[in-house]
Formats: structure tokens, C-alpha cells, sequence
């Protein structure tokens, strides 16, 4: 894996090569070295534009002082890190008042659109975002599965074959993660090295690039915080008296750690569709490699029977198996929203994907080889009060064998995220 990035085919490439033909500017937003400078590279490449590194000084302060100029040609303009000189979007406006063509400028991003100063907003309404995760294990293991899309089609398709994926590779996975830089490490201490790197980089260097932090020391503790909190509904007083901080505080910081896409915050979904529906958002550290490194998670410590250690898996995979459908629903067209349904006496589905025309699929999430029918009480409670609106709901779990368990509702291993 020395090269992951140059060996990988990101879905990502196609899909923005597709929406160029209607779109004038595209934006390519995520985290920092997720691949999305090699991603515009490529782009480039293909379309025969023109890269400006604003990364580079020079660059940047050439884009900075006169940037209707920079942006002059023919060719496409592809802006790698357009936030260090959000004026340059200004001089795209301009440009775009004249001819509002498809396909003129690729931007990427490190920081989410609107967590930037007004002048960014100049092109607000003629902006394509799309987020950029880190690889999916479809991605690395060269797959299309296309679990997401049978679903969504009303017809999950069970393998002839079993899972062969044992508890062992998951939890590899688990740990690994999806960052290329990361994946390239040879060994878990040098993974960890990266990730204890990447975290303090992203924290000193970007979230104050953002906005004046007053308590930038509790910054490492409140993600730690955080993170303990993975795949659970967002605590944020609990996080900030962990962490030494006010709660008014912690949350416009955790708005900023969402902004520079460490964590993300799945909203309540459905929160008219019952009296009893919950509307707190749960919370997902974007990437699960960054996630066992902030709490000293190994493969080993995973696979411990105690109780800890099984509640700390569930947790763990739960934001692994979230962040696979979300990368799959990000290179699809039609997806209305995304969330978590959760009632105030206990009913709860881990993840609701819906379609622009309402109707959902819905996942649960289980760190076991086994299904028991009582697995299912939530996507049974969805599917009664949505009717013919539920496509699917689907257990996903460690065990080998795919199945309808009974209407609109399907047991199936994890690995057929993944598995060709």
C-alpha cells in the first residue's frame, strides 16, 4: 500500500465528471489529505484544465491579489484549497454573469462551505458541493457491490456464497480506516503516528484558520470526549464538563469540529412522524481509524469478551458501517437527506437513507454473528407508521448468510458492503 491513493479508483471522479456536464463550479469538500488533490488532479487531467495549488504561497498570493486575472482561460480551472483566498469565488461570480457554461471550475475545499466568512458565499445557488470522504472498503478492495442502490431499488439480492470475512478482519478494518496516507503506513505504531499527527494538525492549523478559538487547550479533550461518544446521541454538557468548558462553548466548537470534518453530526430524522420521536442529532467521528486511535483502540483491545471492550466494538462499528453508506449514498443522485430515528421510550434505527420522492431504506447495526427477531423492533416500528413509503430495512452483522427475515426486512453480513 505505498501509494494508495495513486492505486485506488475513487468512485468520487466519475461522479463529479458526470455532474460537470450540468454544473458550472463543482466543489469537492472534505477533510485534508482525503484524496481530493489527487482527485482534481485527475480531473484535470482528463478535461484538460488547469490546477491552482493555493497550498503553495506563491500560488496564493498571486490568486489573492488579482484573481480575475488567474482565472483567465479558456481551459477549466481546477482551485485545489479555494478557502485560502475566498475572494477568488468573487471573480468566478464575475466570470459566471457572463456565461454560466457547465463545467468551468473544480474547487476543493478542507472546510465546509458555510462555516466560512460571508465572501465565500458569493456563489451561493451556483455551487455543486459533494463531500469527500475517506476511501470506502469498496474502493479498496476495487468492488461495486452496490448494496445501497439494490435496496433502494426494492431488491436486495442475497449471495449463493457466504461471508468469508472473519471477526479478526473486521476489526482490522475497523482500525484502519479510510485515510490514504494513513493506509500507506507498514505498521499499526506508524498508523497511530499519523493519526495522533493528523488530529493535532487539523486542530491547531484549521479550526483556527476558521474562527478565533479562546480555549484552544481544550480542544484535543473535547474531540476525545467526543469520540467516547461515537455512534451515540450527541451529549454536549456531558462533553464539556469532561473537557473543562462551558456548554455554550463546546457546542460552537463542536460546530467547528464538524466544519473541518473530524466528526459529523447524524440529525434526528422523522421527528413529526410519531409524538414520541426524538429530535437530538447522533454523533459520528467521520472516519473509524480516527476514532479507535482518539480512544486507544487496537484490534486486540476489540476483541476482548468483556463488556467493555464489546460496547466499545458496537459503538466503533456502528461509525464504521454509517460512514460506508454515506460514502455509497454520496456517489448516488437522489437522495433526499440521511438521519437517525430514535423515540423517547427506546425504539431506535441506526441509519435512515431517504429518497427525493420519501420513500427510505433504514439500517441497523450488529456487532454479532447472530440475528435474533427482536433485532428488528425498530424497522418494524418504521415500517408500520410508514407503510408502503419503507423500502427495505436491513440488519447488517458479522454472520455469513444474507436473508429476507420477513417483509421488506433482510438480515445481512457487513461485508457485503464490500464483498464482489
Amino acid at each position: 500500500m505505498d501509494n494508495v491513493e495513486g492505486l485506488v479508483d475513487r468512485r468520487i471522479v466519475e461522479v463529479a465528471l458526470d455532474r460537470m456536464r450540468d454544473e458550472p463550479v463543482v466543489l469537492l469538500e472534505g477533510p485534508r489529505t482525503v484524496g481530493k488533490s489527487t482527485a482534481l488532479r485527475e480531473i484535470a487531467r482528463r478535461l484538460g484544465g488547469e490546477v491552482l495549488d493555493l497550498d503553495d504561497p506563491a500560488t496564493r498570493d498571486a490568486v489573492a491579489s488579482d484573481p480575475s486575472t488567474m482565472i483567465q482561460s479558456d481551459r477549466l480551472i481546477c482551485i485545489d484549497e479555494y478557502q485560502h483566498a475566498p475572494a477568488v469565488l468573487d471573480a468566478i461570480k464575475a466570470r459566471l454573469n457572463r456565461s454560466a457554461r457547465p463545467g468551468q471550475f473544480v474547487l476543493t475545499g478542507s472546510a465546509r462551505h458555510e462555516s466560512l466568512p460571508a465572501a465565500a458565499q458569493a456563489l451561493t445557488g451556483r455551487l455543486h458541493r459533494m463531500t469527500v470522504y475517506p476511501l470506502a472498503q469498496a474502493e479498496l478492495d476495487a468492488t461495486r457491490p452496490d448494496l445501497l442502490g439494490r435496496l433502494l431499488a426494492g431488491s436486495p439480492a442475497s449471495p449463493s456464497e457466504l461471508s468469508t470475512t472473519s471477526r479478526q478482519d473486521y476489526l482490522e478494518r475497523l482500525t484502519r480506516g479510510g485515510f490514504p496516507l494513513a493506509l500507506a503506513r507498514h505498521s499499526e505504531a506508524a498508523r497511530n503516528r499519523w493519526f495522533d499527527d493528523y488530529v493535532r494538525l487539523t486542530l491547531e492549523r484549521d479550526v483556527r484558520e476558521l474562527s478565533k478559538v479562546r480555549q484552544a487547550r481544550a480542544l484535543p479533550a473535547l474531540l476525545e470526549r467526543l469520540a467516547g461518544q461515537t455512534a451515540q446521541v450527541l451529549n454536549a454538557t456531558a462533553a464539556a464538563a469532561a473537557a473543562g468548558i462551558d456548554p455554550h462553548t463546546a457546542r460552537d466548537y463542536i460546530r467547528l469540529l464538524e466544519s473541518v470534518f473530524l466528526i459529523q453530526l447524524l440529525p434526528a430524522w422523522g421527528t413529526t412522524l410519531t409524538s414520541r420521536s426524538a429530535n437530538a442529532p447522533k454523533i459520528h467521528v467521520l472516519d473509524p481509524g480516527v476514532t479507535a486511535r482518539l480512544l486507544r483502540l487496537t484490534p486486540d483491545k476489540l476483541a476482548r469478551r468483556d463488556p467493555t471492550s464489546l460496547t466499545q466494538l458496537g459503538h466503533l462499528l456502528e461509525t464504521f458501517v454509517v460512514a460506508e453508506l454515506l460514502k455509497e449514498a454520496s456517489w448516488m443522485d437522489g437522495i433526499a437527506g440521511v438521519g437517525h430515528w430514535r423515540t423517547y421510550d427506546g425504539v431506535e434505527v441506526d441509519l435512515i437513507i431517504e429518497r427525493d420522492d420519501g420513500a427510505v431504506v433504514a439500517f441497523e447495526v450488529k456487532a454479532a454473528a447472530r440475528v435474533p427477531g427482536e433485532d428488528f423492533r425498530g424497522l418494524r416500528k418504521l415500517r408500520e407508521a410508514l407503510g408502503d413509503a419503507f423500502l427495505a430495512g436491513a440488519v447488517l452483522y458479522t454472520g455469513q448468510r444474507a436473508y429476507t427475515f420477513e417483509d421488506r426486512l433482510h438480515t445481512v453480513p457487513i461485508d457485503n458492503l464490500w464483498a464482489s
